[in-house]
């Protein structure tokens, strides 16, 4: 193939190790294995960057920033040699599937001496990698235009929330309830109005090509929201309680993230891959509707909110990983508008979701198409 020969990845990149991440906050990305983890007020690396997953679970993954940024000690950092495009080197190692290489069975690890000495055909024309990284930059900008665009519509949808329910027509709600509330309004408790119901317990085994598939806990968002790369195929048994329709909203149970950035946090089921069944993992609680008072829509809505994830807070126990005792969520105690103002808020909110819903089956086309690409122009297989 012209323009494609052999190298050893250590002659077209220079790799270095991440440190420990700062203890002051800022607004500089640090990087970790499986991407974004916080902020900090330094960088350690700056200009393009191509960060990879050095160890555990996320090793081998491969991220792309064109600023000051901070590599930890979970991840390693490369640079191109001589005139190679960054962001072509970048779409190559995605391609080239690190993780498949990573030393270790029980704790994979990457290291800069294994890098350097992996061999695969690469393109060396420096225009053909700036043409080929531009088809697929075009896909990636589209993906993140249109996630943006979500977070648009999210922020709406809180914004409206907090207009309705906190600031305007109620000051006290987003504090200690308070005994004097707008007519026909009320205090109450969730296990008036949802049933809860733990998720299914399951083995390695059984995690194996399916038509059905569980909704995990890397499902869940930091800080909430539903993350379509949490899919795990499944043929164990299960529930029928247990099963996941669009529009169901779940609630994190469990948490391995150090700041309990997830514990707590609701989402709302979508299928995209068109499952035959989804169902809820051991590490989720599936909230079942009871009456016709408000919406699960609206549910999600409220417990998006700070006194919900600081109630669950109360509840967890754990160390490494955080539990939240799920037999407490039932309890949380919240005031309830009057059903014709919910009735009007689910209205608003249901076209924004619609919006979303759109989107994100856009943003899955890209992605697939983009991924049927990229192997394709990383070998040659079609010409410029």
């Amino acid at each position: 193939m012209k323009n494609w020969k052999k190298y050893k990845l250590g002659e077209i990149l220079t790799f270095g190790n991440g440190k420990i991440k700062p203890k002051e906050e800022g607004s500089i990305p640090i990087y970790g294995g499986n991407g974004i983890l916080g902020y900090g007020n330094d960088s350690n690396y700056n200009g393009k960057t191509i960060v990879i997953g050095r160890v555990g679970a996320y090793c081998g993954s491969v991220f792309y920033e064109n600023k000051p940024i901070w590599v930890s000690d979970n991840a390693l950092a490369a640079k191109p040699k001589g005139g190679n495009n960054t962001k072509f080197l970048y779409y190559f190692l995605k391609f080239a599937e690190l993780n498949k290489w990573a030393g270790g069975s029980s704790h994979p690890l990457i290291t800069q001496s294994l890098l350097n000495s992996l061999e695969f055909n690469i393109c060396d024309n420096p225009t053909t990698q700036t043409q080929i990284a531009q088809i697929l930059t075009s896909f990636d900008d589209k993906i993140e235009l249109l996630g943006q665009m979500n977070q648009t519509l999210e922020t709406m949808a809180q914004t409206f929330f907090k207009e309705w329910f906190v600031d305007f027509n109620f000051p006290g709600f987003d504090g200690e309830l308070v005994d004097e509330l707008p007519k026909g309004w009320k205090k109450g408790k969730l296990r008036e109005f949802f049933d809860f119901v733990k998720g299914v317990s399951y083995k390695s085994s059984e995690l194996e090509e399916s038509s059905k598939a569980l909704v995990t806990l890397k499902s869940i968002n930091r800080f909430g929201g539903f993350n379509f790369n949490g899919f795990k195929e499944f043929t164990g048994k299960y529930k029928v309680t247990q099963e996941l329709d669009n529009g169901d909203v779940v609630i994190a149970q469990t948490d391995i993230t150090q700041a309990a950035d997830v514990i707590g946090c609701p989402a709302i089921i979508e299928n995209p891959f068109k499952y035959e069944k989804l169902i809820a993992s051991l590490d989720l609680v599936k909230c079942i509707q009871k009456t016709d008072y408000f919406s699960k829509l609206v549910l999600f809505y409220f417990l998006n909110q700070k006194n919900f994830k600081d109630f669950c807070l109360s509840h967890t126990n754990g160390s490494t990983v955080l539990h939240l005792r799920s037999s407490e969520i039932p309890n949380y105690e919240f005031v309830l508008p009057d059903k014709f103002t919910i009735m009007k808020f689910d209205k608003i909110i249901s076209i924004i979701r619609d919006k979303i819903i759109l989107n994100n089956n856009q943003i899955l086309n890209l992605i697939q198409l983009r991924d049927t690409l990229l192997p394709k122009l990383m070998s040659g297989a079609v010409e410029i």
